[in-house]
């Protein structure tokens, strides 16, 4: 399966395991990249010297190629990208954040750098910057999303048109069905977070990964956007900022509910009640949980299966 992004990563499946807060360690990366395709570790939900342990740790667990994921809102930033150069990190996902702002300086540094975009506009902000690649990633993914609301079927065809640089694709995306539909819209690879969620190795709580394979259609709803748009499942610290809403909720409010470590609270240490648990809609598909080697064969077999579907199907 070989195109632009296996031989930019120097992987073997055009797959990338997306890098979340929470649940993207270095037992979840190192076990994606063993599986044949990209490994992230999410460095969101940790502090500077944590995440160097994870990237040693994951150095010495796989000898494939893994990167990390940066969300750039988060504290620390400069701190983060200087550990990730003295270990030697060959690939970083940026996000939420201008990709302006480190592009230069990590490539200079020779970094891959990948940017995660919600929109066309966008993805041609991060080519202009010089990212090597863009994920285009639909409004149905889980965590920390775009305004824009843009579903990935209706996503991924527009960036395509409007870019020459290689295209993930992301939100949505847990079987091998969806992988080829997605690069049959132009497309190179998938990116997968919430499938991932809901593996052995993820650091996920065993309360939030049983969550996710009871999960339903409608059980999430992209909400927060007054401080940066959240896909969260709806539970009882969900209905609480529903009831703030109809009462006219200003941003402070809102900050003073959402208060500190939301989601630490629920992906991490499993309160369904009152954490943050961030999933994407493609929850209602996930029905176990295994490990990282067996989503990635059945995400291949599935992906080959579509494929001679295609091929047989006759109007």
């Amino acid at each position: 399966m070989s195109n632009k992004i296996t031989t930019l990563f120097g992987i073997k499946y055009p797959i990338i395991q997306a890098g979340m807060i929470w649940t993207s360690g270095w037992r979840l990366a190192a076990a994606a990249s063993n599986s044949g395709i990209l490994g992230l570790i999410g460095a969101g939900s940790m502090y500077p010297e944590v995440l160097r342990e994870h990237i040693q740790k994951c150095k010495r667990a796989t000898d494939h190629p893994f990167g990390v994921n940066v969300p750039m809102l988060y504290p620390n930033i400069e701190e983060i990208m200087n550990i990730i150069v003295d270990e030697g990190v060959k690939i970083v996902f940026t996000s939420a954040g201008n990709p302006d702002t480190w592009t230069s300086w990590l490539k200079e540094r020779g970094i891959t750098v990948v940017h995660v975009v919600s929109s066309v506009k966008f993805a041609l902000k991060a080519q202009e910057a010089g990212v090597d690649a863009v994920v285009a990633e639909g409004f149905e993914a889980g965590g920390h999303n775009g305004r824009e609301e843009t579903t990935t079927l209706t996503l991924i065809p527009m960036v395509h048109e409007q870019i020459k640089i290689p295209l993930i694709a992301a939100g949505g995306i847990a079987t091998g069905q969806a992988m080829l539909a997605t690069m049959i819209l132009g497309a190179d690879a998938v990116q997968i977070g919430s499938r991932f969620v809901a593996s052995e190795e993820a650091s996920s709580h065993i309360n939030f990964k049983n969550l996710v394979v009871d999960s339903k259609e409608g059980d999430t709803h992209l909400t927060l956007k007054e401080l940066a748009p959240v896909r969260m499942v709806k539970n009882k610290f969900y209905n609480e900022v529903q009831d703030l809403y109809k009462k006219g909720a200003t941003i402070e409010e809102l900050k003073t509910l959402l208060g500190r470590a939301r989601a630490k609270r629920g992906m991490f240490e499993g309160d369904l009640e009152d954490g943050e648990l961030e999933i994407g809609q493609i929850s209602g598909l996930i029905h176990d949980i295994k490990p990282v080697s067996k989503i990635v064969a059945d995400l291949l077999d599935e992906f080959e299966l579509a494929k001679s579907d295609v091929k047989d199907f006759s109007w």
